[in-house]
């Protein structure tokens, strides 16, 4: 055994120059198929981002860090006092899960409504745009319509530890082109 053993070198360079082509076409279509189930399930559940991961404990003991939330947001249905939605924010990147505190109906027919986290004790303004006290229906991303324990702690991880979701992806595409079937 010399300093590293990298066999996995000696069956990619085995492969001709076929069996790598078709290795490689193969991984561009696990890639595909992933992003078309993605957007498949932006269309049906009518959310940008169906799938969420909680990433902090505000909304504990309901969901805890690294809980994986299913989402849909349907246009047509009201917003309600004690659903959990999903909202971006301006200027802000991740979104938020929290549960809806209060509702303002206008006779105009405009919704407004304000959160918190279970686990906080003030309500969410602080978080909010500056000088923006209410959320409407256009900063809703979903609404939580259940949910998997820890599953996303996987996802945590990756984005807390970069050079972990690097070698997550290399192995992956890796094991892809050296499994020859």
């Amino acid at each position: 055994m010399g300093m590293m053993d990298f066999d996995f070198l000696d069956d990619v360079r085995r492969m001709n120059k076929r069996q790598l082509y078709y290795q490689v076409l193969n991984f561009g279509m696990i890639v595909s198929s992933a992003l078309m189930i993605w957007k498949g399930l932006m269309v049906v559940t009518g959310s940008e981002s169906p799938i969420v991961v909680v990433l902090s404990g505000s909304m504990e003991p309901a969901f805890y860090r690294g809980d994986l939330l299913f989402l849909t947001n349907y246009r047509e249905e009201p917003i309600r006092v004690g659903e959990i939605v999903v909202f971006k924010i301006e200027g802000r990147e991740i979104p938020i899960v929290h549960r809806v505190l209060k509702v303002h109906e206008k006779e105009n027919g405009t919704v407004k409504f304000l959160t918190k986290g279970d686990n906080n004790s003030v309500d969410d303004r602080g978080l909010y745009a500056p000088g923006q006290l209410w959320l409407e229906k256009k900063e809703v991303v979903g609404r939580a319509r259940g949910f998997v324990p820890y599953v996303g702690i996987v996802t945590i991880l990756m984005n807390d530890y970069p050079k972990f979701k690097y070698a997550i992806l290399a192995c992956l595409g890796l094991f892809v082109l050296i499994h020859r079937e």
